[in-house]
């Protein structure tokens, strides 16, 4: 099992299903392997600022640029997993299936990238 897998065993529900008071409910473990995540890339672009300041040559700053757009695209996996195997799955149990097209519209916004 992968280490992202590891990391996603616990879901609980994310969503109520009402538009106007959406939030998530990640459980501690899910809601900490998430912020480790961010702190980490907060910590790689800080990183490429130094790069910058430093006028570290382009081709490396870019290199460690691609390393930033990797880390939030796992982040962003990690994020829809859990809202598929939640918020999605809970709302269509509740009946509303406009959930459908909202995750449609959230896919191709990840896919423009």
């Amino acid at each position: 099992m992968c280490e992202e897998q590891n990391e996603m065993l616990e879901v609980e529900v994310c969503c109520s299903g009402q538009h106007s008071e959406r939030e998530s409910h990640h459980s501690e473990k899910v809601k900490k392997t998430l912020i480790t995540r961010l702190n980490r890339i907060e910590g790689q672009i800080r990183g490429i600022k130094g790069l910058v300041e430093k006028d570290t040559y382009c081709d490396d700053v870019i290199t460690q640029i691609s390393a930033v757009q990797s880390a939030l695209n796992s982040f962003s996996k990690v994020l829809l997993e859990n809202h598929l195997k939640s918020c999605v799955t809970e709302r269509i149990r509740a009946g509303d299936f406009e959930i459908v097209d909202e995750l449609l519209v959230t896919i191709q916004r990840l896919m423009k990238k």
